[in-house]
């Protein structure tokens, strides 16, 4: 039986805005085994970016449970959630977040220098993730010296160097052409297989949902599996 990377329990969210309280999410139960897809669909302000937040740890939910390899995140500290983050998560986003200032292969390397690991070996491993994503000529390239594709494909290393449980991927073909997020998608499902890394996928691309094996859909923050 496949091992439980995320479960989410009775998980609400509300945000204080004055005297008003919008409840944003509604009791959401989600669990991600490893090696598993799964696509999160749902209208803008539905209350799926709140989610990926809260599974990742950015965040705290007002209510309910989060488990990320069997810890509690709402009982560790910033600096315990950092290192569980690091050990166990990878984000990629609608927007690369990648360091302008650095290379393509140093902003790969970047998360596993914070975690201590040689620059030599960090720099080798990065490497690798180059080649894995076919950049290995833009090495040297800082983010705005590569197109849009290239910058998600190196954000997408960086998530994936530290081979990680779960990936979280909130609309990261977003802002690509469609033969540009077509590769992006065959990438990360790739990668999903060789690594047997869980994905969680937000999207509002029913193409990429479909190659997904579970399908959810939130609505004014209920979360349903897709029947």
């Amino acid at each position: 039986m496949s091992s439980v990377v995320i479960e989410a329990s009775s998980v609400t969210k509300v945000f204080h805005q004055g005297k008003i309280d919008v409840e944003v999410l509604k009791g959401v139960d989600f669990s991600v085994s490893a090696g598993e897809s799964h696509a999160i669909l749902g209208a803008s302000g539905a209350g799926k970016s709140t989610l990926m937040h809260l599974l990742g740890g950015l965040d705290h939910a007002s209510s309910g449970e989060i488990q990320v390899a069997g810890s509690s995140l709402a009982k560790l500290s910033e600096a315990d959630l950092g290192r569980l983050r690091n050990r166990h998560l990878g984000f990629i986003y609608q927007f690369h977040h990648l360091l302008p200032e650095f290379s393509a292969l140093e902003n790969i390397a970047m998360p596993l220098l914070i975690r201590r690991q040689s620059r030599s070996a960090a720099s080798e491993e990065a490497q690798q993730w180059l080649s894995k994503i076919g950049l290995e000529a833009r090495a040297s390239h800082k983010p705005g010296e590569l197109s849009g594709g290239e910058r998600q494909r190196v954000a997408l290393a960086r998530a994936l160097v530290t081979r990680p449980d779960c990936l979280l991927a909130d609309e990261p073909t977003g802002n690509l052409d469609q033969q540009t997020a077509s590769q992006m998608l065959e990438l990360m499902l790739g990668l999903n297989r060789e690594l047997n890394t869980a994905l969680v996928v937000v999207t509002h691309d029913l193409a990429i949902a479909a190659r997904m094996q579970h399908r959810w859909h939130m609505v004014d923050g209920v979360l349903s599996a897709e029947s």
